[in-house]
């Protein structure tokens, strides 16, 4: 079974990528990635990583995905609050 990579709503990847940049406090999504890899001291380099193990790769990928599924409830749980 294949992964999908790509977000279920057309267009939503740039507000993603904002998300996840706020969250790890950087200017550039792609930078989230090392930020968080530099806090589990994990050797992230820019470019090619093939002496990563898929475990570490997880870690990176799960720390990312899981604060962003936190703040996502949040605001969520905040606009319904709201109404």
């Amino acid at each position: 079974m294949g992964r999908r990579r790509r977000p279920l709503v057309q267009g939503s990847q740039a507000g993603l990528d904002q998300l996840k940049a706020r969250l790890q406090q950087v200017r550039e999504p792609e930078q989230a990635k090392y930020e968080v890899a530099q806090e589990l001291h994990i050797p992230l380099k820019h470019g090619y990583n093939g002496h990563l193990t898929a475990h570490d790769a997880g870690r990176i990928g799960g720390q990312l995905g899981g604060r962003m599924v936190k703040e996502m409830i949040r605001m969520a749980q905040a606009q319904m609050f709201k109404s």
